[in-house]
C-alpha cells in the first residue's frame, strides 16, 4: 500500500501528530517584575547627579576629604570678609550721616525754628518802641527773617526722600512771606499812630504760632527722628559677622585637631596662620567696633541730647520773651475763657516749662535742670547756670512790670520790659538778652563736644572694612596652602 507524497514537508509516520510550525523568536525585553507594578524607568544621568557621585566616591578617600575640608573653609573665610566689609562699611556710613547730615540737618531745623521764634518776638518789642522803632531792632529782625529763608532753602535742598519734611518746608516756604507782609503792615499802621497796628501784629503772631512754628516743629522732629535712625543703624552690633568669624574659627580649630589626630603633627602652618589672621580680624572687629559704639553713644549722651534740650529751652525763652511783649501790645484785648489775659497766660506755662517758679535752682523736670544734668562738664555747666540765674532775675523784673501794668500804669510799665529809649539796663529785655546769650555759648560748647566724640566714634571704624576682607582673603589662601600641604604627602 502506498502513500501519496507530501511536498515541502516531511513523511510523518503512522500514529504520530505532525509538528506545529515554529513561532518568531521574541525580542529580548526587561525581565518581568513584580506582579501587578510598572517597571520604573531608569534616571537620566545628569552634571548634579554626576558630580554627587564623584564627591561621594572622593569622600571615601582622604585626599578627596583633604580636598572637600580645603574647599569649605577657603570659601567660610571668603564669605567671613565679605560679611565683615559689608556690615563695617554699612556703620561707617551711618557714622558719617550722624557727623556731616543728620545732625547738622537737625541743627539747622532749630535755627529755622529759633529765628522764626526770634523774629516774632524781635518784631513785637520794636512795635512797642513806638513809630520809630530803633534801627538794632529792626536789622535783627531783618537778620533772623534772611537767616530762616536761607536755612529753609538748604533744608529743601536736603531734604531727599522725606516727605514730611518737603511738605513742612513748603507750607513755611508759603506762609513766611505772609507773615511778613502783615508785620510791615502793623509798622505802617503803627507811624499812623492808628490802633489797627495793633491787631495787624497780634494777626501777624497768630499766624506764626499757629502755622509757621508748629511747621518749623514738625521738621525738626523729623531731622531729629533721621538722627536717631542713623546713630541706630551706627551703634547697632554687626551680628551676622561675628556669627560667621566664631564658626569660621570654629572650623580651623577643627581641621587642625583632625590633622594632629592622624599625622601626630602639631601644627600646620597654613592652618595655623589662617587661624591668627581669623582671630585678629574677629577682635579688630569687635574692638573696633565697641570703640565706635562707645564714641557714638557718648557724643549722642553728652551732644546730641544736651543740644536738642539746649535748643528748647532757647526756643522757649524767646517765645516767653513774645509772650510778654504781646501782652503789653494787646492790653487786654485777648483774653482766655477764663478771663486771663492770653499772653501773660502763655507766659507763665512757658517759664514753668523753662525754669519752673520761684527762685534759686530750676525745679526738677525743667528745660534747664535737663541742661544742667546732660552737661557733661564745668564748661557746660556754668553757662547754664548763668541762664538759670537769668531767668530769676527776669521773673523778678516781670512781676514789677505786671503790677505797674494792672494798676493802670502803662507807661511806667513799658520802660520795665523794654527799657528806656537807647538803655535797656534793668529791663526784662536786659534778662532775656542775659539768658540767651548763656543759652548760645552752652550750645557751642556741646557742639563741640558732639564733633569731638562723634569723630572719635567714626575714626575707629576707619579701614577696618577693607582691612577685615585682605586679612580674611590671606587666611583663605592660607588655610588652602596648609591643606595643599597635607595633599603633598600622598602624591
Amino acid at each position: 500500500m502506498s502513500h501519496p507524497q507530501q511536498s515541502g514537508g516531511t513523511t510523518a509516520r503512522p500514529g504520530s501528530a505532525l509538528p506545529s510550525p515554529a513561532a518568531p523568536a521574541a525580542p529580548p525585553g526587561p525581565p518581568p517584575g513584580p506582579p501587578g507594578r510598572r517597571p520604573v524607568p531608569l534616571l537620566p544621568v545628569t552634571a548634579w547627579r554626576e558630580g554627587l557621585e564623584r564627591l561621594r566616591a572622593a569622600a571615601v578617600t582622604e585626599p578627596g576629604r583633604l580636598r572637600i575640608i580645603g574647599a569649605v573653609l577657603a570659601v567660610l573665610l571668603a564669605v567671613f570678609g565679605g560679611v565683615t566689609a559689608w556690615q563695617v562699611a554699612d556703620r561707617s556710613a551711618a557714622a558719617d550721616a550722624v557727623v556731616g547730615e543728620s545732625q547738622p540737618l537737625s541743627a539747622n531745623a532749630a535755627d529755622i525754628y529759633r529765628s522764626l521764634a526770634d523774629a516774632d518776638t524781635t518784631a513785637a518789642s520794636g512795635f512797642l518802641a513806638g513809630g520809630q522803632e530803633p534801627r538794632p531792632v529792626r536789622e535783627r529782625y531783618e537778620k533772623d527773617v534772611a537767616l530762616a529763608s536761607e536755612l529753609l532753602t538748604k533744608a529743601s535742598a536736603n531734604a531727599g526722600g522725606s516727605p514730611a519734611a518737603r511738605e513742612q518746608i513748603a507750607r513755611m516756604n508759603e506762609q513766611l512771606p505772609r507773615y511778613t507782609g502783615l508785620v510791615e503792615a502793623a509798622r505802617a499802621t503803627n507811624r499812623q499812630g492808628l490802633p489797627l497796628g495793633g491787631a495787624y501784629l497780634r494777626y501777624a503772631s497768630e499766624r506764626m504760632r499757629e502755622d509757621l512754628l508748629p511747621a518749623a516743629r514738625r521738621l525738626y522732629e523729623a531731622e531729629t527722628g533721621r538722627l536717631g535712625s542713623d546713630y541706630d543703624d551706627a551703634k547697632s552690633w554687626p551680628w551676622a559677622a561675628l556669627a560667621v568669624g566664631v564658626v569660621a574659627l570654629g572650623a580651623l580649630g577643627w581641621a587642625q585637631r583632625r590633622a594632629f589626630l592622624r599625622t601626630n603633627r602639631v601644627f600646620n602652618h597654613g592652618l595655623l596662620a589662617a587661624t591668627g589672621l581669623t582671630a585678629v580680624t574677629l577682635l579688630w572687629l569687635i574692638a573696633g567696633h565697641a570703640v565706635a559704639r562707645s564714641g557714638l553713644q557718648a557724643s549722642y549722651d553728652h551732644g546730641a541730647r544736651s543740644l536738642r534740650v539746649l535748643s528748647e529751652a532757647r526756643i522757649g525763652s524767646l517765645q516767653a520773651r513774645g509772650d510778654e511783649n504781646l501782652t503789653l501790645v494787646a492790653r487786654g484785648a485777648a483774653l482766655t475763657d477764663k478771663g486771663e489775659d492770653v499772653y501773660e497766660t502763655s507766659y507763665r506755662s512757658g517759664m514753668r516749662a523753662l525754669a519752673g517758679g520761684g527762685q534759686g535752682a530750676p525745679g526738677r523736670g525743667t528745660l534747664l535742670e535737663r541742661a544742667l544734668d546732660l552737661a557733661h562738664d564745668a564748661q557746660g555747666r556754668a553757662p547754664v547756670e548763668q541762664a538759670v540765674a537769668g531767668v530769676r532775675q527776669w521773673q523778678a523784673r516781670h512781676q514789677e512790670a505786671r503790677a505797674k501794668d494792672d494798676a493802670g500804669m502803662y507807661e511806667e510799665a513799658l520802660p520795665l520790659v523794654i527799657g528806656k529809649k537807647g538803655d535797656d539796663k534793668g529791663s526784662t529785655g536786659e534778662s532775656f538778652d542775659r539768658v540767651d546769650q548763656a543759652l548760645r555759648q552752652a550750645l557751642e560748647h556741646e557742639q563741640s563736644a558732639f564733633r569731638r566724640s562723634a569723630h572719635d566714634g567714626r575714626g575707629a571704624l576707619w579701614g577696618l572694612d577693607a582691612g577685615a576682607a585682605v586679612l580674611a582673603l590671606l587666611g583663605a589662601a592660607g588655610a588652602v596652602l596648609g591643606i595643599g600641604r597635607r595633599l603633598s604627602e600622598y602624591r
